[in-house]
């Protein structure tokens, strides 16, 4: 669905836009923080050990439900990729590309992949998750998450869980002449009413939390570790890559999960078992915790048994409705030197799309023959020179639109072949065109007029665009349409896989599975809101509190 496109505009419109910041390299003091006291490289983990809850994956749900079960049992969490303060650009607003571009490396923060339908991504591969990696948007998810969901909530633990979150490390940006005139922008453009800084969904134009803080640093899940979880009950171990799960079946009636198996950087196998009463928590991610599963002998049956995978236990939909909010917009080299910003400022529509801006510090390559993009020092006689990008992207509601995971490898550290299926239900593209069309509605106010540039050989003023400008008739539906279609990317809000209803029940748990729980955005149908961060950092604190609160509770005989 993608079309093909130069090096120059598939990094701006594939990777630099939103929770791939681009700019100069920069520096930053980076602080040992305080969870390192329990965190071990998987090297150095026993061959076997013994836990009340151990939890595959350390990422954005799973660090917050590791700090709250630690409380009270012995928690193990293990995560595949390293710790985020060992990579300090990645820590900063500027600073995630040059991290990104060298994704190749085993042990880099971030692995990269390429769905079939051609667009490129992301998965987060490092304490913290894709909390590690993101732009930092923080807002809550709307009402009709909750309703439609499938899970059954207490609103009131919602709400503290959120709060606990947000205590810790959410703050309230500083806007600055970009995502000022967007602000301005949007409300021109009759994104209203204006509601200030909000955490909360709210239809019109808001400004969002962040989890970068006043200095420009970023604050992952990984730190609610170091505010919450009892040192004494918690072990951390990186570099830690989960093989597969260990099912008991015979002679038991339903299958029990007992433990995993992983593996370190040397090779070697390590076992982590449960004590009684334990459970096992899939927080990998919407492409982790499916291929996890399979892997683990949990899918479909003829599917698994072609992979020569013995079958644990049948289930048709692993791996099953996987979505991807599709992203749409522009990118142009505004007329005036902007400063670096990520998401601070989100149009709600009612109209099924939301509206965000980004700008960055670009550096490209200069030379008589034109821009090569990025790589200092080759060819010979080319100059770096450096843009600042401007971009108005929409994000659609939803999607509808769905798609599937499957193996490459038995090898878990492959990529699983992802297909979304973009815009693939005509509602999703309908969305899109209204958001496309306030994108121009935002561009004509009067707030934007600053950013033109002039035309010398026409005399007039206008955007200088990087990659794909709007249609020029943007009232003409087909056209619309197809310009939805051949620039759709990728907002990195990927979900689904493990749905509630149809791979977990209500309370998370893996049906037909003891001790198997699934927390991350896998269950999810819907991207919450306007962004997921904050509802699974909230979710990981709501299962963690209501695993304590079932276990406390005396069983009725």
């Amino acid at each position: 669905m993608a079309t093909d496109m130069s090096f120059h505009s598939q990094l701006v419109l594939s990777v630099l836009l939103l929770s791939m910041a681009v700019s100069l390299p920069i520096s930053h003091a980076q602080q040992t923080p305080s969870y390192m006291k329990f965190v071990l490289n998987a090297t150095d983990m026993p061959p076997e050990d013994y836990y009340d809850y151990i939890i595959v994956g350390g990422g954005t749900a799973g660090c917050p439900l590791a700090a709250t079960l630690s409380g009270k049992y012995r928690v193990l969490v293990l995560e595949r990729g390293g710790v985020p303060h060992t990579h300090p650009n990645l820590m900063t607003q500027e600073g995630f590309l040059p991290t990104l571009l060298d994704s190749n490396s085993p042990v880099s923060p971030a692995q990269t992949f390429i769905s079939e339908d051609g667009v490129h991504n992301a998965r987060g591969r490092v304490l913290g998750g894709s909390s590690a990696i993101n732009a930092g948007f923080y807002s809550r998810a709307d009402a009709e998450f909750f309703r439609a969901s499938g899970m059954h909530w207490d609103l009131r633990v919602v709400n503290k869980s959120y709060e606990w979150v947000e205590k810790a490390i959410v703050f309230r940006p500083e806007l600055k002449n970009w995502q000022s005139a967007v602000r301005d922008g949007f409300l021109e453009a009759g994104i209203g009413p204006y509601n200030g800084f909000a955490l909360d969904h709210v239809e019109g134009t808001k400004i969002g939390g962040t989890i970068f803080d006043a200095n420009g640093q970023r604050h992952s899940a990984a730190d609610l570790l170091g505010y919450y979880a009892n040192p004494n009950n918690i072990t951390v171990a990186v570099y830690a890559t989960v093989q597969r799960v260990l099912v008991a079946a015979f002679p038991l009636v339903v299958p029990k999960a007992i433990g995993v198996v992983f593996r370190d950087q040397l090779g070697q196998f390590h076992h982590a078992m449960l004590r009684e009463k334990g459970e096992i928590f899939l927080s990998a991610g919407a492409i982790g915790t499916p291929q996890l599963l399979l892997l683990s002998g949990i899918g479909p049956r003829p599917y698994l048994s072609s992979w020569g995978i013995p079958v644990v236990h049948h289930h048709p939909y692993v791996g099953q409705f996987l979505y991807d909010n599709p992203r749409n917009g522009i990118s142009f080299v505004p007329s005036v030197p902007l400063e670096h910003s990520l998401i601070q400022v989100v149009g709600i529509t009612s109209s099924g799309a939301y509206l965000e801006a980004a700008s960055n510090v670009v550096p490209f390559l200069a030379t008589a023959h034109g821009f090569l993009g990025r790589n200092p020092g080759s060819p010979a006689g080319s100059l770096p020179v450096y843009f600042t990008v401007a971009t108005l992207i929409e994000k659609i509601v939803g999607p509808l639109s769905a798609g599937s995971l499957r193996l490459a490898s038995t090898d878990v550290r492959v990529n699983p072949i992802v297909r979304f299926n973009y815009f693939s239900n005509q509602a999703d593209v309908e969305k899109c065109v209204n958001g496309t069309r306030k994108i121009a509605d935002v561009l004509n106010s009067r707030s934007m007029d600053d950013f033109k540039s002039f035309h010398l050989l026409f005399g007039s003023r206008d955007f200088r665009y990087v990659g794909p400008a709007l249609p020029a008739d943007v009232s003409n539906d087909a056209v619309m349409q197809d310009f939805c279609r051949q620039t759709v990317n990728t907002i990195w809000h990927y979900h689904g896989g493990c749905l509630v209803g149809k791979v977990v029940d209500r309370n998370l748990r893996v049906m037909g599975i003891e001790s198997l729980r699934v927390v991350d955005g896998s269950i999810l149908t819907v991207s919450p809101g306007t962004n997921p961060q904050a509802t699974l950092l909230m979710l990981g604190r709501y299962v963690g509190l209501k695993v304590l609160r079932d276990r406390m509770r005396p069983k009725v005989i």
